[in-house]
């Protein structure tokens, strides 16, 4: 878990960055019920198939999964349910015109704590191809041995 002046990350999408490329990166807060909160603080929170939609003026999450809280009994909801993004007016404009351009789409980057709000990066993204993958990938790899080259070397001076 990274920590950095008050930030806890709880998910992060690692699957968005390698099938799309973002563009653009926008932190919005989520409306959430305390059953949520405290299933959030202990970690139980995926983010693999959830998506964003611009839905009468709002921005909405869903499929992102919540596991229940132990203790919450009667208080808990349905892990599934679509939730409420707080952004403001001008950054949902921003978004939904991104959404009516061709090829692009909106996803969750990663939910974490800021303090004690749970904050959302949500990112604008355009799909990758096959062999933009492969790019990528080769390029890491690439960088990861130039890495590896680099320590190897230091060590035996």
């Amino acid at each position: 878990m990274a920590k950095e002046k008050g930030t806890k990350l709880i998910a992060q999408n690692k699957k968005a960055y390698h099938d799309y490329f973002i563009e653009e990166v926008f932190q919005a807060g989520i409306s959430l019920v305390g059953t949520e909160v405290k299933s959030l603080r202990m970690g139980k929170c995926s983010l693999k198939e959830s998506y964003i939609r611009i839905e009468h003026g709002e921005a909405m999450l869903y499929g992102m999964h919540i596991s229940p809280y132990e203790q919450g009994n009667i208080f808990n909801k349905d892990p599934l349910r679509t939730r409420r993004l707080l952004l403001h007016k001008s950054q949902i404009n921003k978004i939904a015109g991104a959404i009516t351009a061709t090829g692009y789409t909106v996803v969750p980057l990663k939910i974490y704590f800021d303090r004690s709000l749970v904050k959302v990066d949500i990112g604008i993204a355009k799909g990758k191809k096959l062999y933009d993958k492969r790019q990528t990938i080769a390029k890491n790899d690439q960088r990861r041995e130039a890495e590896k080259e680099f320590k190897i070397r230091n060590l035996t001076l």
